[in-house]
């Protein structure tokens, strides 16, 4: 490898490199990128074309079934060999997956790291980032009373609290009508933006590849 790939893996973003991935010997994706802070990569394909077995890979949950190959970096840090919770990958999946039996505050709070000390500091942060996705002096709610895109916005407001080096995009937006799919995707790229965040979405929708601009890798074929 020449000297751009190696400041590529010590620098900030995500560094994906010779990452291979297949089931039963069939070969399902193969990527060689780098997403700088703020940008997405986009990796589109149809139902069951294994597109979301890269973020399982990433994020260190990827099912043994599957045989994968490659080096992954997070802003410098080589994430091979480390748990799940150690590589701070944060993910949002189709359906939100809010605790039911936490307050929405409760669910925000969960997130903050421990390292954050103090019960006032962390409320804070908590109600700051309610208000950062548009949800202020919602915190006492109940998951449970909120509509769709609002629970959607509570699980992008947690994840933002995790303190995540990377964010990695499920077809989180696919389950919200047309004005709330396109509402969430500009919050959500834009708060990635503002946090230098590289993000990785795997999608099936064009709309989707379009907002988040950047990279498009496609895997599969029409007819799955």
């Amino acid at each position: 490898m020449g000297p751009h790939r190696e400041n590529a893996r010590t620098g900030p973003g995500l560094e994906l490199q010779d990452v291979r991935i297949a089931l039963h010997g069939r070969e399902l994706l193969s990527i060689d990128a780098h997403v700088a802070p703020g940008e997405v990569l986009t990796v589109m394909g149809p139902s069951g074309s294994g597109k979301s077995t890269l973020l399982a890979w990433i994020g260190g949950f990827l099912d043994p079934a599957f045989e994968a190959s490659g080096r992954v970096w997070i802003s410098g840090v080589d994430l091979a060999g480390l748990a799940p919770e150690d590589r701070h990958a944060g993910i949002l999946f189709q359906d939100p997956l809010l605790f039911p039996h936490m307050s929405v505050a409760g669910n925000l709070l969960f997130a903050i790291p421990r390292h954050v000390k103090g019960k006032a500091r962390r409320a804070a942060l908590a109600e700051q980032a309610l208000a950062g996705v548009g949800m202020a002096g919602m915190g006492a709610r109940d998951p449970d009373t909120l509509s769709g895109g609002q629970k959607a916005r509570v699980a992008l407001a947690r994840i933002l609290l995790a303190e995540p080096r990377a964010l990695l995009l499920d077809e989180p937006f696919s389950k919200l009508d047309a004005d709330l799919r396109a509402q969430m995707r500009t919050l959500v790229f834009d708060k990635a933006k503002a946090s230098r965040l590289p993000v990785v979405l795997v999608t099936h929708d064009e709309a989707d590849a379009r907002a988040a601009g950047g990279q498009i890798v496609r895997i599969g074929d029409d007819d799955g």
